[in-house]
């Protein structure tokens, strides 16, 4: 399965650069980085400062975060979606999973997801056949 902003909740996120846009913990709002490690319950974000890095966990349970994906998965939401809040702008009301081309032009889907959507192990929610609820 292809990797589009429509799918991304249920693929694996590692190595996906994630920021925190809302979050219960306000001290979190603004973490960006890249996910190194996915629990049932948290993401594990690398954060790089002026050379170094440090890892932050953040709880997906009230929070929601802003995934970047590229290349096909971002040209096909060219034409829709909502403007990333890494742009500075507000998302469409309502919207748990959205997307948008980022305003540079670059090829970049930026995904929207309520970490409540993302709550099971990784490898149940990945899962392609059986009674998965997440195909």
């Amino acid at each position: 399965m292809a990797l589009t902003p429509e799918t991304l909740p249920r693929h694996e996120l590692n190595g996906l650069p994630v920021r925190v846009v809302e979050s219960d913990d306000s001290s979190r709002v603004g973490i960006e980085g890249r996910v190194v490690i996915e629990t049932t319950k948290t993401l594990s974000v690398e954060i790089r400062d002026s050379g170094e890095s440090r890892v932050v966990m953040v709880p997906k349970s009230g929070s929601t975060f802003e995934f970047a994906i590229t290349d096909d998965a971002a040209d096909l939401t060219k034409g829709s979606g909502t403007a990333s809040k890494l742009a500075d702008t507000q998302p469409a009301a309502g919207d748990d999973c959205a997307a948008a081309v980022d305003s540079a032009g670059e090829d970049v889907a930026y995904v929207t997801v309520d970490g409540s959507r993302l709550l099971s192990r990784p490898a149940r929610r990945t899962e392609t056949n059986g009674d998965s609820p997440w195909q």
